[in-house]
């Protein structure tokens, strides 16, 4: 019987992404990763103890695309072009937004992305609680973002079903929506995010 043969990370991160982008987050599962690796399930758990594991390594390889090296400019200069690499790089493989904030402490990448952002917000001048409420700001607007452009895009039904709301009813909630239905992801993106870096002093 020939020996199984051997996987990296890599390669089981990228067999179960294409399943993922292919056939849904849905299903995603040990057995169709193993398929996609053309080898049997069981000879799977060689590598990965489950689908918690086989998501995490997902989250890292999307992740891996953002790249951290830092232009000249000020701190909002900087930092607004850290959050927009992740958008970028997230909007390849948008399947992989629920995963986000469950496994970002476990990847490497995450990791890595974190430590240049407090960097940044320690060159601004922030430190101590100070910098820990600027990250979780910057972190929350970031992640939040995704998911609310993944789950309820200005674009989608909610939106139209808003603005055809009776407007003596809802005169400001509809006329909202409708402007909203005009603002493409990547402007509403940007700038919400200078509005934070206004918030930050940035």
């Amino acid at each position: 019987m020939p020996r199984p043969r051997s996987l990296t990370p890599t390669q089981i991160a990228t067999a179960a992404l294409t399943v993922a982008d292919r056939d849904g987050l849905g299903a995603l599962s040990m057995r169709t990763v193993a398929q996609e690796l053309g080898m049997g399930t069981m000879s799977l758990y060689r590598y990965v103890t489950d689908r918690g594991q086989v998501e995490e390594l997902v989250v890292d390889l999307v992740l891996q695309a953002v790249d951290l090296t830092m232009p000249r400019g000020s701190a909002g200069k900087r930092l607004g072009v850290l959050v927009e690499r992740v958008r970028l790089a997230v909007s390849e493989h948008p399947v992989v937004v629920p995963l986000l904030l469950t496994h970002r402490h476990r990847s490497p990448s995450s990791r890595r992305w974190g430590e240049t952002v407090l960097a940044v917000l320690t060159d601004a001048g922030f430190v101590g609680k100070q910098r820990v409420i600027a990250f979780r700001a910057v972190l929350g607007y970031v992640f939040g973002a995704l998911q609310v452009e993944h789950f309820s895009p200005l674009s989608g039904p909610g939106t139209a079903t808003l603005a055809a709301l009776p407007v003596e009813e809802f005169p400001i909630l509809s006329e909202t929506a409708v402007q909203a239905r005009t603002i493409r992801p990547e402007e509403e993106f940007r700038r919400g995010f200078g509005i934070l870096l206004r918030g930050l002093g940035l």
